[in-house]
């Protein structure tokens, strides 16, 4: 597997499709890293030369976008940032619920985790 800014991308697919691996590049922004590098996007990882990888890796620098570790740092610390605030966001943040608006009253799990089973709660039949 080739090795591209701390990642390792599948060296079976085309490297276009390689590329989404990287942490803060996409299909349109892969697009555009392989047509300002000049590689051709038909090849395969496996068949990349050590100089096309380079060339891959300068198209990537000279775009100047925050991959990896630094978009994960600056994501990081704008989280950070609203729960020091203690904005709305902030406070969602901080309690693990939806933060975009979402209703929480019958879905949500993702972000609320597993349902929690209240007890004591126990409906007594009447006799009539």
């Amino acid at each position: 597997m080739a090795r591209l800014l701390g990642v390792e991308i599948p060296n079976e697919k085309r490297i276009e499709a390689s590329l989404v691996y990287i942490y803060g590049i996409g299909p349109s922004l892969a697009k555009r890293i392989i047509i300002e590098s000049g590689v051709d996007a038909n090849l395969r990882v496996k068949d990349l030369t050590e100089g096309d990888l380079s060339k891959i890796l300068k198209a990537v620098n000279d775009m100047r976008f925050p991959v990896e570790g630094e978009l994960r740092r600056i994501v990081t610390q704008n989280v950070r940032r609203l729960v020091d605030i203690q904005s709305y966001r902030g406070i969602r943040h901080k309690k693990g619920l939806p933060v975009r608006g979402q209703r929480t009253r019958s879905n949500a799990r993702t972000r609320k985790g597993k349902r929690k089973t209240v007890g004591g709660l126990k409906v007594k039949l009447t006799k009539t």
